[in-house]
C-alpha cells in the first residue's frame, strides 16, 4: 500500500516542485498575447478558460493509453510504478509542456512546424508526413475499436455503429472547437477522473495488498523490461502523440502562465490514472501471473477493466466504466483527425477560417480513414508503439534546441531526449515487428546512438555559441 500512496504523493509533489522549475526555466509572461487572442478566428483559435482547456487536453492525450497501457505494463510488476512516476515528472511532463508552450511561442504552430523551426527544414518535411500518417492511423483505429466494443456490449450492428462514429468524427474535425469539443470533453474528462478516484479509493479503503516497489522483472512471459516497459506504458509516462495534441490547446490558452496547469498538469493527471490502473491490475488478481491469466481468459485489458470496475464500483459503476472505455478512444480519435487537418492546412497553406478549406482537407482524409477501417490492423498498429515514442524523442530534441538557443538550462529536455533515443532505437531493433535482433546488441546500438545524438547536440550548440561570439566581436570592432 505504501508503494501506491508514496507514488501518488511523488506525482503531486513532482507537479508542484519540478513543474515550477520547468516553468521558470522556460520563462512565461502574463503580458504576452497568446495566439488565442492574436489569431482568434472562431474555429481553432478560440480563448477558453484554463479549467476547460485542462479537461480537453486530458481527454485529447488520454485515449485508452493510461488504462490499457498501464494494465499491460502491470505485468512487469511494481517496477511499472517507478517508470510512471519518473517518466511523468521528468520526461512526459516536460515533453507536453515544451510542445504546448513552443506552439504558443510560434503562433499556435503544429508539432511538425515547431520541429522544423528548431531542427531544420528536413526535419519539418519528415515530421509533416510522419505526423499525418500517425494521426490518420490513430483516428482510424479509434474509429473501429469503439465500434467493436459497443457492438460487444449491445449486440448492435458494428457497421452501423462505425458509421455513427465516423459522422461524429467528421463534425468534430471541421466544426469550431467551442461547438462540440469544448462542451462535451469536460464532461468526459470529469467521468474519467471520477472513475479513477473510485478505483483508487477502493484500493486504499479495501483489503488489498498492493506489492512493494521493486526493480525485479515479474513478467510471466519473461519479456525484457528494457526497452519493453518504456514503450508499453507510454501515455502514462511519455507519449509522442501528446505533442500532436498540445498545439490544439495552445491555440485556446488565454495566458502563458496557465501552461503548467494545462500541459504539465494534464500529463501528471494522466500519470495518476495510469498508476491507479497499474496498481489495481497487479493487485486485484493476486499478482502478475493471475493478471496474465485473467487477460487471456477475459479478452485483454477491456475485460480487466470490466472485472475490476464491476467488483469495486458495482454494476452501475461497471457499466459507466465500460462506457468510459468506449468514450476515451473516441475522444482521442476525433482530435487525431482534427490535428491531422491542421498539419495539412500548414502544408498547403489553407486558411481554416474558410469552411470550404476545412472540407477540402477533411473529406479526402476521411475517405482514406474509412478505407483503412476495413483492414486488419493487428500488424500495422504494433508499429504505433515505436513511432509514438520516436515522435516523443524528436519533440524533446526540438525543445532542447530551443532552450540551448535561448541560453537556458537545456538539460531538462536533453536528458529525457537522450533516454528516449536509446529506448526508440533499442525497441525497433529488438521488437518482432522491427528487426527482431536478440541479445545485447540492440541495447549497445541504442545506447551508442543516444550518446551520439547527445554528442552531436552539444557539439552543434558549442559551434553556434562560438559563431555568435565571433559575430559579436566583429560587430564591436
Amino acid at each position: 500500500m505504501l508503494s501506491f500512496i508514496g507514488s501518488l504523493i511523488a506525482l503531486v509533489v513532482g507537479y508542484i516542485l519540478y513543474g515550477t522549475v520547468v516553468e521558470k526555466i522556460f520563462g512565461v509572461s502574463s503580458e504576452a498575447e497568446t495566439p488565442a487572442y492574436a489569431q482568434q478566428d472562431g474555429v481553432d483559435y478560440v480563448p477558453l478558460s484554463w479549467p476547460r482547456t485542462f479537461l480537453i487536453q486530458l481527454l485529447n492525450i488520454a485515449g485508452l493509453g493510461p488504462i490499457f497501457g498501464a494494465i499491460a505494463g502491470a505485468l512487469f510488476g511494481p517496477a511499472a510504478f517507478i517508470w510512471i512516476v519518473l517518466g511523468s515528472i521528468f520526461a512526459g511532463g516536460v515533453h507536453d509542456y515544451l510542445s504546448g508552450m513552443l506552439s504558443i511561442r510560434n503562433g499556435g504552430a503544429t508539432i511538425s512546424e515547431v520541429v522544423g523551426e528548431y531542427l531544420g527544414e528536413g526535419a519539418r518535411q519528415f515530421m509533416r508526413v510522419f505526423s499525418v500518417v500517425l494521426l490518420v492511423l490513430v483516428g482510424t483505429v479509434f474509429m473501429r475499436g469503439p465500434a467493436d466494443l459497443l457492438a460487444n456490449m449491445t449486440s448492435w450492428n458494428v457497421n452501423l455503429l462505425l458509421g455513427a462514429i465516423i459522422v461524429y468524427y467528421f463534425f468534430a474535425t471541421v466544426l469550431p472547437v467551442d461547438k462540440i469539443i469544448s462542451k462535451l470533453y469536460p464532461i468526459l474528462g470529469g467521468s474519467l477522473l471520477i472513475m479513477a478516484l473510485g478505483i483508487g479509493g477502493g484500493l486504499i479503503i479495501g483489503d488489498y495488498q498492493i506489492p512493494n516497489i521493486t526493480l525485479a522483472n515479474m513478467h510471466p512471459e519473461e519479456l525484457s523490461m528494457w526497452p519493453m516497459l518504456f514503450v508499453t506504458i507510454a501515455c502514462g509516462a511519455i507519449s509522442g502523440f501528446h505533442a500532436t495534441q498540445s498545439p490544439l490547446m495552445a491555440r485556446c490558452l488565454k495566458d502563458e502562465k496557465n501552461g503548467r496547469k494545462v500541459f504539465y498538469g494534464a500529463m501528471i493527471t494522466e500519470g495518476v490514472i495510469a498508476l491507479v490502473w497499474a496498481a489495481a491490475a497487479m493487485t486485484f488478481f493476486g499478482g502478475t501471473e493471475g493478471l496474465s491469466g485473467a487477460m487471456a481468459q477475459h479478452g485483454g485489458p477491456a475485460g480487466i477493466v470490466k472485472l475490476i470496475s464491476d467488483n469495486m464500483l458495482g454494476v452501475v459503476g461497471g457499466i459507466l466504466a465500460m462506457l468510459g472505455v468506449v468514450a476515451l478512444p473516441i475522444s482521442s480519435g476525433d482530435t487525431a483527425f482534427r490535428s491531422a487537418r491542421l498539419i495539412l492546412a500548414d502544408i498547403f497553406n489553407l486558411d481554416q477560417k474558410d469552411n470550404a478549406n476545412r472540407f477540402k482537407l477533411a473529406i479526402p482524409m476521411f475517405a482514406v480513414g474509412i478505407a483503412l477501417s476495413q483492414m486488419d490492423f493487428s500488424v500495422i498498429w504494433r508499429y504505433f508503439a515505436w513511432s509514438n515514442q520516436t515522435l516523443a524523442m524528436i519533440a524533446l530534441w526540438a525543445g532542447a534546441v530551443y532552450l540551448l538557443e535561448e541560453e537556458k538550462f537545456h538539460w531538462i529536455a536533453t536528458l529525457p531526449a537522450t533516454f528516449m533515443t536509446a529506448v526508440s532505437i533499442t525497441y525497433i531493433l529488438t521488437a518482432p515487428e522491427g528487426f527482431g535482433i536478440q541479445g545485447s546488441l540492440p541495447t549497445i546500438v541504442g545506447v551508442l546512438a543516444a550518446l551520439g545524438a547527445l554528442g552531436l547536440f552539444l557539439f552543434k550548440g558549442q559551434q553556434d555559441t562560438v559563431g555568435s561570439e565571433a559575430g559579436l566581436a566583429v560587430s564591436e570592432d
